[in-house]
Order: structure tokens, then sequence, then C-alpha cells
């Protein structure tokens, strides 16, 4: 049988897990903390002791930290509300991407509390926070300047009030006279 003649075996969703586990030198407690499992759930999935995940959450969460589409694991099935692509999100994986910073990398860099949040920011499901000190933390591990966050926040801050219900444009000397107030605020810290 030549090598072309031989069927394509795709490989078991449990082995992909335990070979990046390996392969990154990271922690099944470090893996169940940041995709928001048990330890010994993580344990089940790469021994094959339970049937692999099925739940799209969870999928979509092992995804991001691996770097990879959650259609890479067979169990995965597309859900079927939109997903939302998020500038500011697409702007922190583009500073990742150019600092060669890993998904496994970025997080390590945040508290253990605070890796799954981080996850869920990264595959899209939560906004990227608008609380100040949330977002200098993310500046940090990004080596970002106080202008970039700043000009993050500030934006974030204008999306968070039109999508509530606010005309930014009619309430300009407002919008400007706060952000104003926010820029010296900041600065003075």
């Amino acid at each position: 049988m030549s090598s072309k003649d031989k069927p394509i075996v795709q490989e078991k969703s449990s082995e992909k897990v335990a070979r990046f586990l390996d392969k990154n030198a990271l922690h099944k407690k470090d893996f169940a903390e940041m995709i928001g499992v048990t330890l010994s759930y993580v344990y089940n999935l790469i021994d094959d002791t339970i049937p692999f995940s099925t739940r799209s959450t969870t999928l979509e969460r092992i995804a991001t930290v691996m770097e990879i589409e959650p259609e890479a694991f067979e169990e995965y099935k597309i859900p079927q509300e939109p997903i939302v692509v998020d500038d500011f999100v697409e702007y922190l994986k583009e500073e990742m991407k150019s600092k060669d910073m890993s998904v496994v990398t970025f997080l390590k860099a945040f508290p253990r509390k605070k890796r799954l949040e981080m996850v869920d920011i990264l595959r899209g499901s939560l906004p990227l926070p608008i609380d100040y000190k949330e977002l200098t933390m993310i500046a940090q591990v990004l080596e970002l300047n106080k202008d970039e966050i700043y000009n993050i926040w500030e934006r974030r801050m204008k999306q968070v009030l039109e999508t509530n219900g606010m005309n930014i444009y009619s309430n300009a000397a407002l919008i400007n006279a706060m952000f104003d107030c926010a820029r010296k605020y900041i600065n003075f810290q």
C-alpha cells in the first residue's frame, strides 16, 4: 500500500490536547484554570476516560488557549448565533502576534483567577473591560504605553455610552469635558 492509498486518520481531540500540553510544558492544573474546568476533568479528557467535550464554550476555550479554530475538534458544532468581532480584542491579538507572544504566555502573565476571564475576552464572549485598572493590567502584559491604553479606554467608553443610548455627537461638549477630565486625572497619577 503506497502512502497516498493510506486512509487519513484524524488525530483524536484528546491526543491533540495532550500533545499541546506536552509541547508547551503547560501543567494540567494551569490548563484547567484557563478553560474553567476541574483538574480531574482535564485528566479524564486526556486519558479518554470520558467522551471529549461537546460543549461549545469549553471547546472554544480550549481552542483559544491552543490558538486553533474550534472546528479543529470533530466534536465542535458551530453555534447558531453570529460571532461578533470586537475591534479591541482583534487589537490585543495583533499586539500579541507582533510581540511573538503565545496565548499561553499571555495568560500566564495574569493572576490565576483572571485567566479564564482573559480566555473569554480573547474568544469573543466577553467584551474588553471598561475598568481602567483592568485595561492597565492587560496593557502592562502587552507592554503598551499609557497613551495607547488611554485611547483604547476612551474608544471603549464611547462605545458603551452609545450602546446604552447616548448620542455622543449631540452631547459632544459633555463628552469632551468628561474625557479631558479623565485624561488630566490619568496623567497626574
